[in-house]
């Protein structure tokens, strides 16, 4: 059973996600702000946190700043609908998904599946690959370890599997629905910036080529290409 936290400070909402939750076999943990979430992080294994946005005191994008000091864990934002800023910032910082409130308990779980598999998917086949090197980058499937000639880039869980992604297809242009089929473990949809920030992030954390380009180039209209040096 995956063991889900979930935090938000409306406990009507969370007493509802949550009844949904367990009976689709989740093991819930509530908690209400961002100082109990950590407190529970670092006494018991999750396989997902859930945290919203707009909480008083340390509110969600905070809390998963503390959190990424320390963990990799799979996170997912609720974040009040229309509201981008937040959205890209969660992302930034690691979050692998977000959802917009208000939401339908279904949706939630879809999303929280999701990631799920994506990331069991990703450890069973780590088993066959568990070493990839391309040109400076060597990438650690085992250990969940990338470097870039001597020195180690912290990518989070979903930065990881996109860039493994695109250099397994090396100089091969992959579509943003790929990547978001196989990285986030649901379809592309409309308007979704998921990818594209993902990316950034990735890009800004590794090493430019002789030419001064990044290693990660958009495709116009087609997708991304991972270069070779």
């Amino acid at each position: 059973m995956n063991k889900i936290l979930l935090v938000d400070d409306d406990v009507e909402l969370l007493e509802m996600l949550t009844e949904y939750l367990e009976q689709d076999n989740f093991d819930v943990t509530q908690r209400y702000s961002g100082i109990s979430a950590l407190e529970a992080i670092a006494t018991k294994q999750f396989q997902l946190v859930v945290l919203d946005v707009m909480m008083p005191g340390m509110n969600g994008i905070e809390t998963l700043r503390q959190i990424r000091l320390t963990s990799r864990i799979p996170a997912m934002m609720l974040t009040a609908r229309g509201d981008d800023i937040d959205r890209i910032i969660g992302l930034e910082l690691g979050a692998d998904d977000y959802v917009a409130k208000p939401c339908t308990p279904r949706e939630l779980a879809a999303r929280i599946r999701a990631i799920l598999r994506r990331s069991h998917a990703h450890e069973t086949e780590t088993q066959s690959t568990p070493l990839i090197r391309v040109g400076q980058l060597t990438m650690n499937n085992s250990l969940r370890r990338t470097y870039w000639g001597e020195q180690a880039l912290e990518l989070t869980s979903t930065e990881f599997i996109l860039l493994e992604i695109l250099v397994k297809n090396v100089g091969r242009t992959i579509s943003k629905n790929t990547l978001s089929e196989l990285g986030l473990g649901r379809p592309l949809t409309r308007f979704d910036r998921n990818i594209d920030v993902h990316l950034s992030s990735i890009r800004q954390k590794l090493g430019l080529l002789n030419n001064g380009q990044t290693q990660i180039q958009t495709v116009y209209k087609q997708g991304y290409v991972y270069l070779n040096e």
